[in-house]
């Protein structure tokens, strides 16, 4: 079974590749590919959290493409030396549309995501490409919420 986890540069995309590791048996999975995708037209196109920044604190360095790779080559270490193959991409257009391309194109098993990445608001748009892959993916999709700490509070949020 080949895997399609799907980043956005959050905490949250890169715990979801963690909670894949916690469960399922490497020997099932053929192959796992790591997806990030730009939107062109959107004024923060993507935004790396969770791999190395290059420049000062609060600096940007590169390019949206670079730091969509970064953050793919961040979730890709996690399954570092844990079985599968791991393929890498990064794609242009709608994540929702392009994640369940990638799932069509790899003849994916799974689907992971995150809920609760980026939107303009955590209340109105929480999960929307979540909600979107879940709805169309042309497989099963593990939709990883973020963990609550105690009091209530999710990690990985600021």
């Amino acid at each position: 079974m080949h895997v399609v986890v799907a980043t956005d540069g959050s905490p949250q995309s890169l715990a979801a590749a963690h909670h894949l590791t916690s469960f399922a048996d490497p020997r099932k999975i053929s192959g796992i590919s790591v997806v990030a995708v730009i939107r062109p037209l959107a004024s923060v196109a993507f935004a790396d959290e969770i791999s190395q920044p290059q420049g000062r604190a609060g600096e940007w360095t590169g390019s949206f493409r670079e730091a969509a790779q970064r953050a793919v080559d961040a979730v890709a270490a996690v399954f570092d030396d844990w079985g599968p193959e791991v393929h890498r991409q990064v794609r242009s257009g709608s994540p929702a549309a392009e994640i369940i391309e990638a799932a069509e194109e790899l003849d994916a098993g799974l689907v992971v995501v995150a809920a609760g990445g980026r939107g303009l608001s955590d209340v109105m748009l929480v999960g929307s490409t979540a909600q979107r892959v879940q709805h169309y993916a042309p497989c099963p999709v593990l939709v990883v919420r973020p963990a609550r700490e105690p009091g209530g509070t999710e990690r990985g949020r600021a």
